[in-house]
């Protein structure tokens, strides 16, 4: 059962935002290189005394628990490489107050680990699936085996962890040609899809630093999908809800038996340049060296593991989390074109 937030501590910035939700880095590695959010020559790896012990996330979770949050999202780099994320996770689906603990995956390594993490606590996974050709998916991803996200997501939905959510960051002139053909593959008997529904999110690109690519907007992707069938908003329950817009994708009718239903697709669309949703932001992010970031597009967050290890209270802890959550700003300043690029290396941040 949950606990009842004290409202006088519960996570609300100036702006009346509350924070229900926070995005855990569990380490700034990876095994892919994807040249939207890695630089080419790769990145340095936090020593690992600098980064949070599984024992410093349980604790800034459970601190956070007893004023409002609710959902818990494990990000990274990729977070099936820390060490012992199993039992991570099952510390922290058992902190007092936790509905809904999720992750974010290139499901690389996820085909061994998709059962042992439903065991632990896992609710849902959400996979990063770009492109269905192998060499396209080789080359964006800088060396990434499609075979294995493809044997991840399988496992993922054989596990329970669902319903899957898909995303692909979509980039014109490198994937966006396979806007449809996506949405095709999350359809029932497609190659994405499970026994429980798949869901495919469409995501703006987001720039950061050096790493330009060429967006396409989500209105434009609406476009696409309109062209090649019907597309309408949808109203059903999807657990973890958050920034996607939520619709629906049916693919224009071929020859069916008489009384045939058409199959359908639920879509969602990121779309964090052309459709700002930060008026309704209820998400932070805490950093695997323990910044908390309030706003995916500043980087200026004093360091809870300082806090920690400073030999801080949990009402000391719970105080620096207040005081970093007041100051969160309205949004980001990125834009399709020109406007401020997003700080940092996405690898470091976790999305």
């Amino acid at each position: 059962m949950n606990r009842p937030t004290d409202t006088g501590t519960a996570l609300v910035d100036r702006f009346g935002r509350l924070h229900t939700y926070l995005r855990v880095s569990v380490t700034d590695r990876c095994n892919y290189r994807c040249t939207y959010c890695m630089p080419a020559e790769g990145h340095v790896w936090l020593p690992r005394n600098e980064v949070l012990s599984h024992e410093e996330i349980v604790r800034i979770v459970t601190v956070m628990a007893g004023s409002g949050l609710r959902r818990v999202r494990l990000t990274g780099g990729e977070p099936l490489l820390r060490r012992g994320i199993t039992s991570l996770v099952a510390a922290i689906a058992a902190v007092p107050g936790i509905d809904d603990v999720s992750m974010t995956t290139n499901a690389h390594g996820l085909a061994e680990l998709a059962g042992p993490l439903a065991a632990a606590g896992l609710h849902r996974v959400n996979i990063s699936v770009d492109s269905l050709d192998p060499a396209r998916f080789a080359r964006l991803t800088r060396g990434g085996q499609l075979g294995a996200v493809l044997a991840g997501v399988r496992a993922a939905h054989e596990a329970g962890l669902g319903p899957i959510k898909l995303n692909m960051v979509v980039m014109r002139g490198e994937n966006d040609d396979e806007i449809t053909s996506m949405a095709a593959a999350c359809l029932p008997g497609g190659l994405l899809a499970g026994a429980e529904e798949t869901v495919l999110r469409y995501i703006e690109y987001m720039p950061f630093a050096g790493r330009w690519h060429e967006n396409v907007p989500a209105g434009e992707i609406r476009e696409r999908l309109r062209a090649a069938g019907h597309l309408e908003v949808d109203a059903g329950d999807l657990p973890g809800v958050g920034p996607a817009t939520r619709e629906r994708w049916t693919p224009a009718p071929r020859e069916s038996a008489p009384g045939a239903s058409a199959p359908s697709v639920r879509v969602g669309f990121i779309a964090p340049l052309t459709e700002h949703f930060c008026a309704r932001c209820n998400r932070l992010r805490l950093l695997v060296d323990g910044h908390l970031r309030t706003c995916l597009g500043y980087e200026s967050t004093p360091s809870l593991r300082d806090v920690l290890r400073g030999g801080a209270t949990d009402d000391a802890l719970l105080a620096a989390i207040a005081d970093i959550v007041s100051g969160k700003p309205a949004g980001h300043l990125a834009e399709t074109e020109g406007g401020t690029a997003f700080e940092g290396v996405m690898t470091s941040i976790g999305g």
